[in-house]
């Protein structure tokens, strides 16, 4: 066994006997985009009969269900060992395997988080007309354990869906035009390239800068070249020459961002809390200023002590703010807003201002 781990580095070989030199517990992340099985019966040709270019490599195939479960099981195991206890692991399938590669999950102890479908903008049509179009493949993202402590990045997948939260259904193409990597012959070089876009969204969504993120399958090395975009490390199992020769050139022209500020998106729990009242302290409100709802309808007037009063209504911002509107609940912090000049600024500016300058300070 050895005995650090190497990262950013692509391992020739069999997965499984890779997977068991590793380190235990070592990795922060797994990727995984095994074989399908497809079990496709001869050629698969367009109503025009050309060709279809689709999956006939030896690697997709399997004498029978036993021994694609053989193979399945040997791998989730090494894989288990070594992601760390708080790690997660991503599985891609088809209706294919992807069912069977579930039961097996939960049967080896992994807790399911979530299954995220992702639908395909263009997917290959059904060219023999006998079933649905198969536009989708289905992810699988568990943790270790039903308590690790596993990273997901709510507030940087929010902000990627325009600030609203993001859904387990994801609408993205497939690898096409200038990111499909052929070879001199204008040939895929891999049949199955995932899309970079599908990567960025997994590894924003449960890594941090640092992390170590391996892929037992890399193929082109896409998780690769997205880890080494987003600040990850990143380890790479291969077995195939033309592969490996490929995503070694892909990820070696892949720039890496040198200020790493820019590739964390800071979970909200974790920022500073600034009580209202400090806003007061501060002198950026005053007792007597006056707040409003988004719409201007609802007036409340600032006192010293950090609370406000609207009508018959007095407390925090946020208990006011829920009395107004009837409501179990509210965030007065996005809810008030102060007049500036013309326009209407929400009181949340004033907020972040101060933990600004707190972080600035080095209090956070």
């Amino acid at each position: 066994m050895t005995s650090t781990l190497k990262t950013n580095r692509i391992y020739e070989g069999d997965c499984i006997a890779i997977l068991e030199s590793l380190p235990e517990k070592s990795v922060d992340m797994i990727f995984a985009d095994p074989p399908y099985n497809l079990q496709l019966g001869g050629d698969l040709t367009r109503p025009d009969n050309s060709r279809v270019d689709g999956v006939d490599d030896a690697w997709d195939k399997f004498a029978s269900f036993e021994a694609y479960d053989a193979f399945s099981r040997r791998w989730l195991t090494a894989a288990r060992r070594v992601l760390k206890d708080d790690g997660t692991l991503w599985v891609i399938g088809s209706y294919h395997n992807i069912y069977r590669v579930g039961a097996m999950l939960q049967d080896m102890g992994f807790w399911m988080l979530n299954d995220v479908v992702w639908r395909k903008t263009n997917p290959m049509p059904n060219f023999r007309g006998r079933r649905f179009t198969n536009a989708h493949e289905t992810l699988l993202w568990v943790s270790k354990h039903e308590d690790s402590k596993y990273t997901f990045n709510y507030e940087a997948l929010k902000e990627l869906n325009e600030g609203i939260q993001m859904r387990s259904d994801w609408t993205l193409p497939l690898c096409t035009g200038s990111e499909r990597l052929k070879d001199a012959d204008g040939h895929k070089v891999h049949p199955t390239q995932k899309p970079e876009a599908l990567l960025y969204r997994v590894l924003l969504s449960s890594t941090k800068p640092g992390d170590v993120v391996l892929d037992p399958f890399f193929g082109t090395g896409t998780t690769g070249a997205v880890a080494k975009k987003l600040g990850r490390k990143w380890i790479g199992i291969e077995r195939d020459k033309a592969y490996i020769e490929a995503a070694r050139a892909r990820i070696a022209a892949v720039e890496e961002v040198k200020d790493l500020s820019l590739l964390a998106t800071p979970s909200k729990r974790s920022e500073p809390r600034v009580p209202f009242g400090t806003v007061i302290e501060r002198g950026l409100l005053k007792a007597g200023d006056v707040l409003y709802d988004p719409r201007g309808r609802a007036v409340a007037r600032v006192k010293a002590d950090g609370t406000i009063i609207a009508e018959e209504h007095k407390g925090s911002i946020h208990k006011v703010g829920a009395a107004i509107q009837n409501a179990p609940s509210c965030n007065g912090w996005t809810f008030w807003h102060f007049k500036a000049g013309d326009q209407m600024v929400s009181i949340d500016v004033l907020r972040q201002k101060l933990r600004g300058e707190m972080a600035g300070a080095g209090l956070n």
